[in-house]
């Protein structure tokens, strides 16, 4: 007899055939049956009309967001994603600017520099040029330690450094005058191992090569020059000097000689006992300094460095020791050679680059990470106000890192920037720093690499470097998803100089913007390359100083840049679909089953709640995309007509495209 018997197993009542999967890979194809959509490979028949009408819009693609930076303005309330930045005062050091994940305050850093000045805040502008002066010849000698040394001086109110070169000592002024203090001859005499002063002379040790000895400790006033007689402190017979470190502390003369270290007044006539001396006679002492308690000295035997501690004795002077306290062993393969105290903290300069540490009230010291990793040794430190600069050269040029003590990023890690340097010397290491007297401008040495010589350089009073430059972090908006990097505006005083703006993609390649001077006035300008969307961006700023006057240059004081996210859009469907026991197609070919309607009901409300990915399907049109269910309305109904029975009624899926 006629009816839906389940048992019956009529073809056009197949029971669950088309109830289909719901997988992501489940793909309906018609046979018998002129279904028109498809989700997960299950089909149905639209159910469209005025009432139940089918709609379909772009997904919402960027949420509200109020401002919670530090920089105004960062809401993307236009439509535009927006990242700012108004000063640069915290240095360089971070690949990618992303405020909120920047750890401290970090909104003001940027990736790197070269040429100019961000220490004042809201405000880059370029630093003073480099003026090579005297040729000095001193290597790197045998034992990894620069012949060279470099110290701030004053004599008769004229302000200079004071220059070691080997076998030369020369003052050199801020007008670039070279004195000479002490010419040694190679061949004949030997060379000045190492020189401190007190403020009125100079003392220095070398190897006498007459018969009354060897070691040999000398005074001179810093007044003095080559032709002023040095004064014989004393001559000591037995020991050959052929490494040495010596500095005034304490109001008194510390001074390492091979591996032994000694102590003694500005008016020792004799050689003392040595305070300590290294078991291994090949121990390398490097660099003296010393804090409220202590005096420290630091050296190295192979790959093994440290700096050891010395705390005065009741009556305030050194005791001789058996074995020196260990303050700070550095990690095997990193040698330090140079130790500088300053407010409170002492500087470590290595092969590897530089460290900070604090120094407690017994005199124990902790050292922070590497702030920054150099190409070259950090060899020398110079101070002024609460900044430290330091001798590891520029990008392979001569120069100088500052970093800022006032600005701690992280435990025992500061603020630090490229700061002058001399450009189109490759090949030299810079060995030493120092100030003209008590002046500001700085003096920096290079040793020679190869047959090259190396040189003084002397920061100008005025002139201006030729341009310098400022790149920020890759600005990525903390997203992953690709964008649309569009405008840019920089910020600042171009009448003088100029300033071109550059955008920087994730390979490094630097396209030109625009270029801002007294004649174009800082304008919001179109960025149309790289032409592409770009997962991230970075912005580089190269300043030029002033044509006619060279002590004038521009200032650059911020920027603001505004993309549109470039993810493809997500669709929004929703569409009627029929939902009955039996149903009939457009060609009258009836399909279904008893219980069929609640059966796909409860699939689909399956795949809603675990959120699956499924494939949807226009069998009318041909569309073929992947989405999920974002919403299931059923409303149940009295069947249409004849050709659709049981229970049921209409379904309005609510699908979004991924």
């Amino acid at each position: 007899m006629a009816g839906r018997d389940i048992t019956e197993g009529r073809a056009s009542f197949a029971v669950a055939v088309d109830v289909g999967v719901l997988s992501d890979t489940s793909i309906w194809q018609n046979t018998d049956v002129a279904y028109d959509v498809a989700i997960g490979g299950m089909p149905f028949i639209y159910a469209i009309s005025d009432e139940y009408p089918y709609i379909r819009q772009t997904a919402p693609f960027r949420k509200e967001q109020f401002d919670n930076q530090s920089e105004p303005g960062e809401q993307s309330l236009t439509g535009w994603w927006l990242r700012s930045q108004s000063s640069f005062h915290e240095g360089t050091g971070i690949t990618f600017y992303d405020p909120a994940l920047i750890p401290g305050e970090g909104t003001f850093r940027y990736a790197d520099s070269k040429g100019v000045d961000v220490w004042t805040e809201g405000e880059v502008t370029l630093l003073k040029e480099s003026v090579q002066g005297h040729n000095i010849t001193g290597a790197i000698a045998s034992n990894g330690r620069p012949n060279q040394h470099l110290r701030s001086i004053q004599y008769s109110g004229t302000n200079a450094v004071l220059l070691l070169d080997e076998f030369d000592v020369d003052k050199i002024d801020t007008s670039g005058t070279v004195t000479h203090f002490i010419d040694y001859n190679s061949g004949v005499d030997d060379k000045v191992y190492a020189i401190c002063d007190d403020g009125t002379d100079a003392y220095w040790v070398t190897n006498d090569t007459g018969p009354s000895g060897k070691l040999e400790v000398n005074r001179k006033p810093l007044t003095g020059d080559s032709s002023t007689s040095a004064t014989v402190m004393f001559t000591t017979n037995g020991i050959t000097v052929t490494n040495a470190a010596m500095e005034y502390v304490k109001e008194r003369i510390v001074m390492c000689a091979n591996n032994s270290v000694y102590e003694f007044s500005t008016a020792a006539s004799a050689l003392p006992t040595a305070v300590y001396t290294h078991p291994a006679s090949t121990h390398v002492y490097t660099s003296i300094t010393a804090s409220g308690t202590s005096i420290y000295v630091s050296g190295y035997n192979g790959i093994q460095s440290t700096i050891q501690r010395f705390t005065l004795n009741t009556s305030g002077a050194m005791p001789t020791l058996n074995q020196a306290i260990v303050a700070a062993e550095l990690p095997v393969g990193e040698i330090v050679f140079r130790i500088f105290y300053y407010l409170g903290l002492m500087a470590i300069g290595t092969s590897k680059g530089i460290r900070i540490a604090t120094v407690q009230e017994d005199g124990s010291i902790v050292y922070g990470p590497l702030i920054v990793e150099t190409t070259q040794p950090c060899y020398d430190f110079a101070a002024r106000d609460h900044y430290i600069w330091c001798a590891t050269g520029v990008d392979g040029e001569p120069g100088v890192i500052r970093i800022d003590l006032s600005r701690e990023m992280s435990t025992l890690v500061y603020a630090y920037a490229n700061d002058v340097y001399y450009a189109g010397v490759t090949g030299h290491q810079t060995t030493g720093c120092a100030f003209f007297g008590d002046s500001n401008r700085l003096a920096y040495t290079t040793t020679y690499a190869s047959s090259a010589d190396g040189y003084v350089y002397a920061e100008s009073a005025s002139t201006l470097i030729t341009n310098g430059y400022l790149q920020t972090g890759y600005i990525r908006y903390n997203t992953l998803e690709p964008k649309n990097f569009k405008r840019l505006l920089g910020r600042g005083d171009f009448s003088k100089g100029s300033m071109t703006l550059n955008t920087v993609d994730k390979d490094g390649t630097v396209y030109d913007v625009i270029t801002y001077d007294s004649a174009v006035p800082p304008v919001e300008v179109t960025t149309s390359q790289p032409a592409n969307a770009q997962e991230y961006l970075a912005y580089k700023f190269t300043l030029y100083r002033d044509a006619t006057t060279s002590s004038l240059g521009p200032t650059f004081k911020g920027y603001q840049a505004k993309a549109t996210i470039a993810t493809p859009r997500q669709r929004v469907i929703r569409f009627p679909v029929y939902c009955f026991d039996v149903e009939t197609d457009k060609y009258n070919v009836l399909t279904g089953y008893e219980g069929r309607a609640k059966d796909r009901i409860n699939a689909l409300e399956a795949v809603e709640e675990n959120g699956d990915v499924l494939t949807f399907q226009d069998l009318i049109t041909g569309e073929f995309r992947q989405c999920v269910v974002e919403q299931i309305q059923f409303n149940r109904m009295t069947p249409p007509d004849r050709g659709f029975s049981g229970f049921g009624g209409i379904i309005t899926i609510t699908i979004r495209t991924v």
